[in-house]
């Protein structure tokens, strides 16, 4: 077996594991839960588009740009928050970003012009970006070492969930009793979850507090950022979330509906549906991708390479069927492996977990998280730009998804030996540390 996939067995225990358990459980549910709300407000905007066209006298362009702002809000805020995670901890940092998504939500809900329901939904992309980095956290700091990747991934399948009831439950309600009511009713759910961190949340369970560190402004920052940069396994995180992330973004977030209903010829009703497959394949992959990594760490890469190729393929047979428009059947089967994409993503931080000791996790997980993102916004931009420039050919448009797996791919094949090497080395390195514990 080359070096590349040989990798490290899953590791049984390392000093200072955490006992999980129930009460693990019962902690962990409350940071997941301000994740689930937070994902509701995410992709709130995806059900109520045309409504917020109407409402704000926009247009389709000016209308794209609530997700790219968003997109981009929540990316430039990964760093930040993750060093915010290290010196603040989970707590805290959860607590200011369920009172900025809220107040985003509450200010899309009675904006009266375009302007402010922009302002709103970057508070409220803000807000958003302090969940992910923090729940990750609170798994480290909460369960032993063998259960991250699961929990990692049981994380990301809520976070789907919150897709989904923005799809079933808002969209019914925003047609049901209007858009304030809509808006401003959800956003009670989150003062529930802010309630329930401030009452109930711990950082660590007793016995595990971390050490404290010297905090020195600047110093310390540049001090984390490099250190975390610095470690191939950090790298290789990023450039795997990169690769596998985007193309199912791309495609929930906005270009999937204009493609299936403009170049395939599906009514918005069977679009919608097909949308609603990824998400559910999603929850679905992410349950047995967890379950693998979580007990044989040498799959990891397979799984994201094979994802990678899964996707291209599916993409170059949909994109090249003849005729131009592909058979349902070909369309649900591009969903479904689409759905695989997040579950994917998220073994790029059972890459950066084990690169970093516990008070670097949170810098390490904003560095890898930051990669799918910035596929999500190049995708979304250059696709747009693409199809103004070819009259709407989404054969070529949706080219760039090649484009930049490819550039993906060539990073993670460069990193992965160096990343394998200097894991072992550290699991190596904590293996003796154990047996020189003193009684």
């Amino acid at each position: 077996m080359s070096a590349s996939s040989s990798s490290v067995s899953s590791p049984a225990a390392l000093p200072g594991d955490p006992p999980g358990g129930r009460r693990a459980v019962a902690v962990w549910s409350i940071g997941v839960a301000v994740y689930f709300v937070a994902v509701i407000f995410r992709t709130s905007l995806g059900v109520a588009g045309l409504d917020a066209a109407d409402r704000f006298h926009v247009g389709a362009s000016a209308l794209s740009t609530f997700s790219i702002l968003q997109l981009l809000v929540y990316a430039g805020m990964q760093i930040p928050v993750g060093l915010l995670v290290d010196r603040l901890g989970t707590k805290k940092v959860l607590a200011i970003g369920a009172v900025l998504f809220t107040a985003g939500q509450l200010g899309f809900a009675f904006s009266p012009s375009y302007g402010t329901a922009l302002a709103s939904r970057a508070l409220l992309g803000c807000g958003d970006a302090m969940t992910f980095i923090s729940v990750l956290r609170l798994g480290t700091r909460w369960f032993p070492v063998r259960r991250g990747p699961l929990v990692a991934q049981l994380a990301g399948l809520v976070g789907m969930a919150g897709n989904l009831v923005s799809t079933l439950v808002l969209a019914r309600l925003l047609h049901g009793v209007g858009w304030t009511a809509a808006f401003a009713g959800s956003a009670l759910a989150g003062a529930v979850v802010l309630v329930l961190l401030v009452l109930f949340l711990k950082d660590h369970p007793e016995g595990h507090e971390p050490e404290p560190l010297p905090h020195q402004g600047a110093a310390y920052v540049r001090r984390q950022i490099a250190a975390a940069w610095r470690e191939p396994g950090t790298r290789l995180g990023l450039w795997v979330h990169f690769t596998t992330q985007f193309p199912a973004m791309v495609f929930l977030l906005l270009w999937g509906l204009p493609f299936l209903v403009e170049a395939q010829g599906l009514s918005r009703a069977d679009a919608g549906e097909l949308l609603t497959l990824v998400v559910v394949s999603n929850m679905a992959v992410g349950l047995v991708y967890g379950q693998i990594v979580a007990r044989h760490h040498a799959a990891r890469l397979p799984l994201a390479l094979g994802t990678v190729a899964a996707t291209s393929v599916m993409w170059a047979v949909t994109l090249a069927y003849p005729g131009g428009r592909a058979p349902v059947w070909l369309l649900v089967v591009l969903c479904l492996v689409l759905g695989a994409c997040g579950p994917a993503s998220m073994i790029g931080f059972d890459f950066a977990r084990p690169a970093n000791p516990a008070e670097r996790q949170g810098t390490a997980s904003g560095i890898t998280n930051m990669g799918g993102f910035v596929a999500s916004m190049t995708t979304l931009f250059a696709v747009g730009v693409l199809l103004d420039a070819t009259g709407d050919d989404y054969r070529i448009a949706f080219s760039v998804v090649f484009v930049l797996q490819a550039l993906g791919v060539s990073q993670i094949l460069r990193l992965r030996r160096k990343a394998a090497r200097r894991e072992r080395e550290r699991l190596v390195a904590s293996r003796v540390e154990t047996v020189h514990v003193p009684a």
